[in-house]
């Protein structure tokens, strides 16, 4: 099993956090969502597995290609 980081895209704003650690992810759900610029950018999975870590919360500041969570394949 391999730990995979993952990385924002955009330095923003955690607005909505929708999975927790434990969970089954399929390949491109989401995770979190960020708020920059008025915008809501979604932060995927980058490829099937089980969440193991949230490094932020709703309402964290996150600058781009922070690691904000870890998936185990």
């Amino acid at each position: 099993m391999a730990a995979i980081d993952v990385k924002t895209e955009v330095t923003g704003k955690v607005w909505k956090v929708v999975a927790k650690p434990g969970d089954k992810l399929a390949a491109d759900d989401e995770i979190m969502i960020l708020e920059s610029m008025k915008m809501e950018i979604p932060v995927v999975a980058p490829e099937a597995g089980t969440l193991k870590e949230l490094s932020v919360a709703e309402g964290d500041a996150v600058t781009e290609d922070q690691v904000v969570a870890v998936v185990e394949s």
